[in-house]
Protein backbone atom coordinates (compact mmCIF):
# COMPACT_ATOMS: atom_id res chain seq x y z
CA UNK A 1 0.00 0.00 0.00
CA UNK A 2 2.95 2.18 0.76
CA UNK A 3 4.48 1.48 -2.75
CA UNK A 4 0.77 2.14 -4.63
CA UNK A 5 0.74 5.16 -2.53
CA UNK A 6 3.88 6.83 -3.85
CA UNK A 7 3.39 5.92 -7.45
CA UNK A 8 0.23 7.64 -7.70
CA UNK A 9 1.38 10.65 -6.22
CA UNK A 10 4.20 10.71 -8.62
CA UNK A 11 1.79 9.57 -11.32
CA UNK A 12 0.23 13.11 -10.28
CA UNK A 13 3.52 14.77 -9.99
CA UNK A 14 4.56 13.62 -13.57
CA UNK A 15 1.21 15.29 -14.94
CA UNK A 16 1.88 18.20 -13.24
CA UNK A 17 5.69 18.32 -13.64
CA UNK A 18 7.12 21.88 -15.01
CA UNK A 19 10.30 21.54 -15.22
CA UNK A 20 12.84 18.09 -16.52
CA UNK A 21 14.42 17.53 -13.01
CA UNK A 22 10.95 17.04 -11.34
CA UNK A 23 9.64 15.08 -14.13
CA UNK A 24 12.90 12.83 -13.09
CA UNK A 25 12.08 12.70 -9.85
CA UNK A 26 8.44 11.60 -10.07
CA UNK A 27 9.13 8.88 -12.66
CA UNK A 28 11.76 7.81 -10.09
CA UNK A 29 9.20 7.47 -7.46
CA UNK A 30 6.71 6.02 -9.92
CA UNK A 31 8.99 3.12 -10.87
CA UNK A 32 9.77 2.15 -7.03
CA UNK A 33 6.28 2.58 -5.75
CA UNK A 34 5.17 -0.05 -8.58
CA UNK A 35 8.13 -2.60 -8.10
CA UNK A 36 7.23 -2.49 -4.62
CA UNK A 37 3.73 -2.76 -5.12
CA UNK A 38 3.46 -5.39 -7.08
CA UNK A 39 6.40 -7.57 -5.83
CA UNK A 40 4.58 -7.15 -2.47
CA UNK A 41 1.61 -8.44 -3.61
CA UNK A 42 3.62 -11.38 -4.72
CA UNK A 43 4.99 -11.76 -1.39
CA UNK A 44 1.44 -11.32 -0.01
CA UNK A 45 0.48 -14.25 -2.05
CA UNK A 46 2.82 -16.39 -1.40
CA UNK A 47 2.27 -15.86 2.58
CA UNK A 48 -1.44 -16.63 2.09
CA UNK A 49 -0.89 -20.06 0.01
CA UNK A 50 -2.41 -18.35 -2.56
CA UNK A 51 0.74 -18.61 -4.68
CA UNK A 52 3.25 -21.13 -4.84
CA UNK A 53 5.52 -20.68 -1.97
CA UNK A 54 8.40 -22.20 -3.57
CA UNK A 55 10.77 -20.32 -6.25
CA UNK A 56 9.18 -19.96 -9.54
CA UNK A 57 11.98 -20.16 -11.91
CA UNK A 58 10.82 -18.98 -15.50
CA UNK A 59 13.15 -19.96 -18.52
CA UNK A 60 16.08 -17.25 -19.30
CA UNK A 61 14.71 -15.81 -15.75
CA UNK A 62 17.99 -13.96 -15.26
CA UNK A 63 18.10 -12.44 -18.91
CA UNK A 64 14.12 -11.02 -18.37
CA UNK A 65 14.67 -9.37 -14.81
CA UNK A 66 17.89 -7.66 -15.92
CA UNK A 67 15.99 -6.78 -19.43
CA UNK A 68 13.20 -5.52 -17.76
CA UNK A 69 15.10 -3.74 -15.12
CA UNK A 70 16.68 -1.80 -18.24
CA UNK A 71 14.00 -1.12 -20.64
CA UNK A 72 11.96 0.14 -17.54
CA UNK A 73 14.60 2.66 -16.84
CA UNK A 74 15.25 3.53 -20.36
CA UNK A 75 11.43 4.03 -20.87
CA UNK A 76 11.00 6.17 -17.98
CA UNK A 77 14.31 8.68 -19.47
CA UNK A 78 12.92 8.65 -22.43
CA UNK A 79 9.36 9.68 -21.58
CA UNK A 80 10.72 12.47 -19.43
CA UNK A 81 13.07 13.60 -22.34
CA UNK A 82 9.73 13.62 -24.83
CA UNK A 83 7.55 14.34 -22.16
CA UNK A 84 5.08 11.30 -23.71
CA UNK A 85 2.21 9.88 -21.47
CA UNK A 86 2.62 6.61 -23.80
CA UNK A 87 6.51 6.47 -22.15
CA UNK A 88 5.46 7.02 -18.56
CA UNK A 89 3.05 4.12 -19.15
CA UNK A 90 4.91 1.86 -20.45
CA UNK A 91 7.29 2.90 -17.49
CA UNK A 92 4.71 2.22 -14.73
CA UNK A 93 4.10 -1.70 -16.97
CA UNK A 94 7.57 -2.73 -16.82
CA UNK A 95 7.97 -1.64 -13.58
CA UNK A 96 4.50 -3.51 -12.26
CA UNK A 97 6.22 -6.49 -14.09
CA UNK A 98 10.15 -6.36 -12.88
CA UNK A 99 8.05 -6.19 -9.49
CA UNK A 100 6.75 -9.43 -9.92
CA UNK A 101 9.36 -11.02 -11.69
CA UNK A 102 12.43 -10.64 -9.13
CA UNK A 103 10.04 -11.51 -6.25
CA UNK A 104 8.49 -14.51 -7.86
CA UNK A 105 11.51 -16.73 -8.04
CA UNK A 106 11.93 -16.03 -4.40
CA UNK A 107 10.46 -18.57 -2.00
CA UNK A 108 11.40 -20.46 0.90
CA UNK A 109 12.93 -19.32 3.87
CA UNK A 110 14.37 -16.71 1.39
CA UNK A 111 11.01 -14.60 1.45
CA UNK A 112 11.21 -12.50 4.95
CA UNK A 113 14.33 -10.98 3.56
CA UNK A 114 12.31 -10.03 0.54
CA UNK A 115 9.53 -8.60 2.58
CA UNK A 116 12.00 -6.10 4.71
CA UNK A 117 13.55 -5.52 1.43
CA UNK A 118 10.21 -4.40 0.04
CA UNK A 119 9.48 -2.60 3.40
CA UNK A 120 12.61 -0.49 2.85
CA UNK A 121 11.66 0.13 -0.85
CA UNK A 122 7.89 1.42 0.43
CA UNK A 123 9.86 4.13 2.50
CA UNK A 124 12.36 5.43 -0.32
CA UNK A 125 9.24 5.59 -2.69
CA UNK A 126 7.46 7.71 -0.01
CA UNK A 127 10.91 9.60 0.10
CA UNK A 128 11.04 10.82 -3.60
CA UNK A 129 7.72 11.37 -3.39
CA UNK A 130 7.66 13.62 -0.96
CA UNK A 131 10.55 15.20 -2.92
CA UNK A 132 8.13 15.25 -5.85
CA UNK A 133 5.65 17.16 -4.20
CA UNK A 134 7.37 19.51 -1.96
CA UNK A 135 6.78 17.32 1.30
CA UNK A 136 9.90 17.28 4.30
CA UNK A 137 7.87 15.54 6.31
CA UNK A 138 7.49 12.88 3.88
CA UNK A 139 10.83 13.09 2.65
CA UNK A 140 11.92 12.38 6.25
CA UNK A 141 9.16 9.40 7.26
CA UNK A 142 10.38 7.97 3.95
CA UNK A 143 14.03 8.11 4.41
CA UNK A 144 13.63 6.73 8.13
CA UNK A 145 11.35 3.76 6.87
CA UNK A 146 14.11 3.08 3.78
CA UNK A 147 16.92 3.67 6.24
CA UNK A 148 15.04 1.12 9.24
CA UNK A 149 13.84 -1.50 6.34
CA UNK A 150 17.68 -1.64 4.88
CA UNK A 151 19.14 -2.40 8.16
CA UNK A 152 16.66 -5.01 8.73
CA UNK A 153 17.41 -6.57 5.95
CA UNK A 154 20.85 -7.13 6.37
CA UNK A 155 20.30 -8.31 9.81
CA UNK A 156 18.19 -10.83 8.65
CA UNK A 157 20.66 -11.67 5.70
CA UNK A 158 23.47 -12.29 8.35
CA UNK A 159 20.75 -14.21 10.90
CA UNK A 160 20.49 -16.68 7.90
CA UNK A 161 23.95 -17.04 6.51
CA UNK A 162 22.59 -15.83 3.15
CA UNK A 163 23.62 -13.00 0.55
CA UNK A 164 20.93 -10.54 -0.49
CA UNK A 165 22.30 -10.49 -3.94
CA UNK A 166 21.99 -14.46 -4.39
CA UNK A 167 18.62 -14.10 -2.90
CA UNK A 168 17.80 -11.47 -5.44
CA UNK A 169 19.73 -13.00 -8.04
CA UNK A 170 17.84 -16.60 -7.48
CA UNK A 171 20.76 -18.32 -6.35
CA UNK A 172 18.73 -20.21 -3.75
CA UNK A 173 16.47 -20.97 -6.30
CA UNK A 174 18.87 -22.58 -7.75
CA UNK A 175 20.50 -24.42 -4.49
CA UNK A 176 23.77 -22.72 -5.40
CA UNK A 177 23.05 -19.58 -2.62
CA UNK A 178 24.47 -21.25 0.51
CA UNK A 179 28.02 -21.61 -0.60
CA UNK A 180 29.76 -20.40 2.25
CA UNK A 181 33.40 -18.22 2.18
CA UNK A 182 35.56 -16.45 4.76
CA UNK A 183 33.69 -16.02 7.95
CA UNK A 184 30.96 -18.51 6.74
CA UNK A 185 33.10 -21.16 6.73
CA UNK A 186 34.14 -20.52 10.27
CA UNK A 187 30.01 -21.27 11.11
CA UNK A 188 30.02 -24.33 9.11
CA UNK A 189 32.78 -25.50 11.15
CA UNK A 190 30.68 -24.88 14.36
CA UNK A 191 27.35 -26.67 12.43
CA UNK A 192 29.62 -29.28 11.80
CA UNK A 193 30.75 -29.57 15.43
CA UNK A 194 27.03 -29.35 16.76
CA UNK A 195 26.08 -32.49 14.21
CA UNK A 196 28.68 -34.44 15.87
CA UNK A 197 27.24 -33.44 19.57
CA UNK A 198 24.17 -34.41 18.23
CA UNK A 199 24.99 -37.57 17.40
CA UNK A 200 26.51 -38.13 20.62
CA UNK A 201 23.37 -37.13 22.19
CA UNK A 202 21.59 -39.46 20.13
CA UNK A 203 22.98 -42.21 21.68
CA UNK A 204 21.01 -42.32 25.27
CA UNK A 205 24.09 -42.06 27.76
CA UNK A 206 21.84 -40.45 30.33
CA UNK A 207 24.48 -37.44 30.58
CA UNK A 208 22.09 -34.44 30.10
CA UNK A 209 19.73 -35.75 32.99
CA UNK A 210 20.08 -32.83 34.81
CA UNK A 211 16.12 -32.06 35.48
CA UNK A 212 15.81 -34.76 38.66
CA UNK A 213 13.06 -36.26 38.34
CA UNK A 214 12.03 -35.67 34.98
CA UNK A 215 11.19 -38.83 33.17
CA UNK A 216 13.57 -40.02 30.51
CA UNK A 217 12.82 -40.71 27.85
CA UNK A 218 13.04 -43.25 24.92
CA UNK A 219 16.31 -43.67 23.10
CA UNK A 220 16.59 -40.90 20.96
CA UNK A 221 17.58 -41.99 17.39
CA UNK A 222 19.90 -40.19 15.25
CA UNK A 223 18.32 -37.16 13.29
CA UNK A 224 17.37 -38.26 9.80
CA UNK A 225 18.21 -35.12 7.69
CA UNK A 226 16.27 -34.95 3.96
CA UNK A 227 16.96 -32.49 1.18
CA UNK A 228 14.42 -30.73 0.16
CA UNK A 229 13.33 -33.54 -2.72
CA UNK A 230 12.84 -35.47 0.49
CA UNK A 231 15.85 -37.98 -0.03
CA UNK A 232 18.03 -39.00 2.85
CA UNK A 233 21.23 -37.19 3.75
CA UNK A 234 23.48 -39.90 5.72
CA UNK A 235 25.50 -39.12 8.36
CA UNK A 236 29.42 -38.43 7.62
CA UNK A 237 29.80 -41.52 10.16
CA UNK A 238 26.77 -44.04 9.53
CA UNK A 239 23.74 -43.72 8.00
CA UNK A 240 21.09 -42.30 9.17
CA UNK A 241 18.32 -44.81 10.64
CA UNK A 242 14.64 -44.59 9.19
CA UNK A 243 12.14 -43.34 11.65
CA UNK A 244 9.91 -45.18 13.91
CA UNK A 245 7.56 -47.42 12.35
CA UNK A 246 4.06 -45.74 13.82
CA UNK A 247 4.15 -42.24 15.74
CA UNK A 248 1.54 -40.48 17.27
CA UNK A 249 1.66 -37.50 16.42
CA UNK A 250 -1.74 -36.59 18.52
CA UNK A 251 -2.10 -35.85 22.21
CA UNK A 252 -2.66 -39.38 22.84
CA UNK A 253 0.47 -40.91 23.54
CA UNK A 254 1.41 -44.38 23.12
CA UNK A 255 3.02 -46.61 26.31
CA UNK A 256 6.28 -46.17 25.67
CA UNK A 257 6.27 -42.67 25.12
CA UNK A 258 6.27 -39.75 27.81
CA UNK A 259 3.18 -37.65 28.05
CA UNK A 260 4.01 -33.46 28.25
CA UNK A 261 2.32 -32.65 31.26
CA UNK A 262 4.70 -35.39 32.84
CA UNK A 263 7.42 -33.97 31.03
CA UNK A 264 7.12 -30.25 32.48
CA UNK A 265 5.59 -31.56 36.06
CA UNK A 266 8.83 -32.46 36.65
CA UNK A 267 10.79 -30.48 34.61
CA UNK A 268 13.47 -28.12 36.65
CA UNK A 269 14.60 -25.75 33.16
CA UNK A 270 12.26 -25.40 30.39
CA UNK A 271 12.66 -23.41 27.30
CA UNK A 272 10.48 -22.36 25.30
CA UNK A 273 10.32 -21.40 20.80
CA UNK A 274 8.28 -19.17 19.42
CA UNK A 275 7.88 -19.01 15.89
CA UNK A 276 5.33 -17.57 13.36
CA UNK A 277 2.89 -20.26 14.33
CA UNK A 278 2.35 -18.57 17.28
CA UNK A 279 1.53 -15.04 16.00
CA UNK A 280 -1.11 -16.95 13.27
CA UNK A 281 -2.96 -18.08 16.04
CA UNK A 282 -2.40 -15.11 18.78
CA UNK A 283 -1.34 -18.00 21.34
CA UNK A 284 1.04 -15.13 22.85
CA UNK A 285 -1.40 -15.00 25.76
CA UNK A 286 -1.25 -18.98 26.81
CA UNK A 287 2.25 -18.91 26.18
CA UNK A 288 2.55 -16.11 29.01
CA UNK A 289 0.49 -18.29 30.99
CA UNK A 290 2.43 -21.69 30.47
CA UNK A 291 5.35 -19.99 31.44
CA UNK A 292 3.75 -18.45 34.62
CA UNK A 293 2.54 -21.83 35.51
CA UNK A 294 6.37 -23.41 35.40
CA UNK A 295 7.52 -20.56 37.08
CA UNK A 296 5.17 -20.88 39.94
CA UNK A 297 6.27 -24.74 40.50
CA UNK A 298 10.09 -23.51 40.48
CA UNK A 299 10.86 -24.05 36.99
CA UNK A 300 13.49 -21.98 35.35
CA UNK A 301 11.88 -20.49 32.05
CA UNK A 302 13.36 -18.49 29.08
CA UNK A 303 12.48 -17.58 25.59
CA UNK A 304 14.84 -18.35 22.72
CA UNK A 305 13.76 -16.04 20.06
CA UNK A 306 15.69 -16.85 16.40
CA UNK A 307 16.42 -13.67 14.56
CA UNK A 308 14.01 -14.34 11.61
CA UNK A 309 11.43 -16.10 13.87
CA UNK A 310 8.29 -14.72 12.60
CA UNK A 311 8.84 -12.05 9.66
CA UNK A 312 11.30 -9.73 10.40
CA UNK A 313 13.72 -9.33 13.51
CA UNK A 314 11.62 -8.34 16.39
CA UNK A 315 8.41 -9.77 15.62
CA UNK A 316 8.50 -12.12 18.71
CA UNK A 317 9.64 -10.11 21.01
CA UNK A 318 6.79 -7.76 20.22
CA UNK A 319 4.14 -10.18 20.29
CA UNK A 320 5.81 -11.72 23.83
CA UNK A 321 5.99 -7.74 25.22
CA UNK A 322 1.91 -7.70 24.25
CA UNK A 323 0.99 -10.07 27.02
CA UNK A 324 3.83 -8.74 29.93
CA UNK A 325 6.74 -11.22 29.37
CA UNK A 326 9.86 -10.19 31.06
CA UNK A 327 11.83 -8.64 28.36
CA UNK A 328 15.00 -10.35 30.40
CA UNK A 329 13.36 -13.30 29.57
CA UNK A 330 13.98 -13.20 25.96
CA UNK A 331 17.31 -13.97 24.56
CA UNK A 332 18.83 -14.12 21.31
CA UNK A 333 19.88 -17.51 19.38
CA UNK A 334 24.04 -16.55 20.28
CA UNK A 335 23.18 -15.98 24.08
CA UNK A 336 20.99 -18.97 24.94
CA UNK A 337 21.77 -21.75 22.17
CA UNK A 338 24.55 -23.26 24.29
CA UNK A 339 22.05 -24.04 27.34
CA UNK A 340 19.48 -26.25 25.26
CA UNK A 341 21.23 -29.69 26.38
CA UNK A 342 20.69 -28.21 29.88
CA UNK A 343 17.25 -28.27 29.29
CA UNK A 344 14.85 -30.74 30.73
CA UNK A 345 12.64 -29.59 28.16
CA UNK A 346 12.00 -27.47 24.91
CA UNK A 347 8.62 -26.22 24.11
CA UNK A 348 8.37 -24.95 20.39
CA UNK A 349 5.52 -23.48 19.56
CA UNK A 350 4.80 -23.23 15.61
CA UNK A 351 8.24 -23.07 14.56
CA UNK A 352 10.06 -25.13 12.53
CA UNK A 353 12.46 -23.98 10.18
CA UNK A 354 14.51 -22.11 12.84
CA UNK A 355 14.75 -25.23 14.88
CA UNK A 356 15.41 -27.95 11.99
CA UNK A 357 18.43 -29.63 11.93
CA UNK A 358 18.61 -30.02 8.68
CA UNK A 359 20.30 -26.87 8.12
CA UNK A 360 23.57 -28.08 9.31
CA UNK A 361 23.35 -31.25 7.12
CA UNK A 362 21.30 -31.02 3.93
CA UNK A 363 23.49 -29.54 1.53
CA UNK A 364 21.22 -27.63 -1.40
CA UNK A 365 18.52 -27.11 0.24
CA UNK A 366 17.53 -23.12 0.99
CA UNK A 367 18.54 -23.32 4.69
CA UNK A 368 21.68 -25.53 4.29
CA UNK A 369 24.34 -22.97 6.96
CA UNK A 370 21.54 -21.50 8.00
CA UNK A 371 22.40 -20.76 12.04
CA UNK A 372 19.15 -22.71 13.78
CA UNK A 373 18.32 -23.38 17.38
CA UNK A 374 19.91 -26.24 18.59
CA UNK A 375 16.10 -27.39 20.13
CA UNK A 376 17.29 -31.11 19.74
CA UNK A 377 19.69 -31.21 22.16
CA UNK A 378 17.12 -31.05 25.02
CA UNK A 379 16.41 -33.86 26.91
CA UNK A 380 12.62 -33.76 26.09
CA UNK A 381 10.85 -31.37 23.26
CA UNK A 382 7.30 -30.91 22.74
CA UNK A 383 6.02 -29.28 19.66
CA UNK A 384 3.01 -27.46 19.56
CA UNK A 385 2.40 -27.06 15.77
CA UNK A 386 -0.19 -26.96 13.09
CA UNK A 387 1.14 -30.01 11.06
CA UNK A 388 4.32 -31.70 11.04
CA UNK A 389 4.50 -30.64 7.03
CA UNK A 390 7.90 -29.39 6.17
CA UNK A 391 7.99 -25.31 7.32
CA UNK A 392 8.18 -22.08 4.93
CA UNK A 393 11.56 -23.60 3.34
CA UNK A 394 10.35 -26.55 2.38
CA UNK A 395 12.72 -28.37 4.14
CA UNK A 396 11.58 -31.70 6.41
CA UNK A 397 12.28 -31.62 9.86
CA UNK A 398 13.88 -34.09 11.28
CA UNK A 399 13.25 -33.04 14.85
CA UNK A 400 9.61 -34.33 14.41
CA UNK A 401 10.55 -37.81 14.22
CA UNK A 402 13.07 -38.11 17.27
CA UNK A 403 12.58 -40.40 19.85
CA UNK A 404 12.33 -37.69 22.71
CA UNK A 405 9.89 -35.87 20.38
CA UNK A 406 6.46 -35.01 21.59
CA UNK A 407 4.47 -33.63 18.85
CA UNK A 408 0.75 -32.17 19.62
CA UNK A 409 -0.70 -31.30 16.01
CA UNK A 410 -3.75 -28.16 15.43
CA UNK A 411 -4.23 -24.39 16.19
CA UNK A 412 -1.61 -23.89 19.11
CA UNK A 413 -4.33 -22.03 20.75
CA UNK A 414 -6.28 -25.72 21.58
CA UNK A 415 -2.85 -27.53 22.31
CA UNK A 416 -1.38 -24.88 24.62
CA UNK A 417 -4.93 -25.09 26.51
CA UNK A 418 -4.13 -29.15 26.35
CA UNK A 419 -0.78 -28.78 27.76
CA UNK A 420 -1.92 -26.26 30.47
CA UNK A 421 -4.56 -28.62 31.97
CA UNK A 422 -2.06 -31.32 31.65
CA UNK A 423 0.73 -30.57 34.45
Amino acid sequence: LGGISSALVAILSVLQATDTVSRYIAVLALVIGFVTFTGSMVAAGKLAKLLNQRPVIWKNHSAIVNGTLIATLAAGVLGVILDSTVLYVLTAALACFFGVAFSIRVGGADMPITISLLNSLSGVAGGIAGIAVGDLMLVAVGGIVGASGLLLTQVMCRAMNRKLSGILLGASAKGTGNTLKGSDRQQATGNGQQATGNRQRATGSGQQAVGGGVPDAPQAAKTDTSAGDGSPVPSPSAPAPEAPASRNCHSEQSEESVSPGAILAAAKKVMIVPGYGMALAQAQALVKQLADKLEAKGCEVKFAIHPVAGRMPGHMNVLLCEVDVPYDQLYEMDDVNDEFKDCDAAVIIGASDVVNPAANTAEGTPIYGMPVLRAEEARHIIVCNYDDKPGYAGVPNPLYTQANTVMLLGDAKDTLKELLNSF
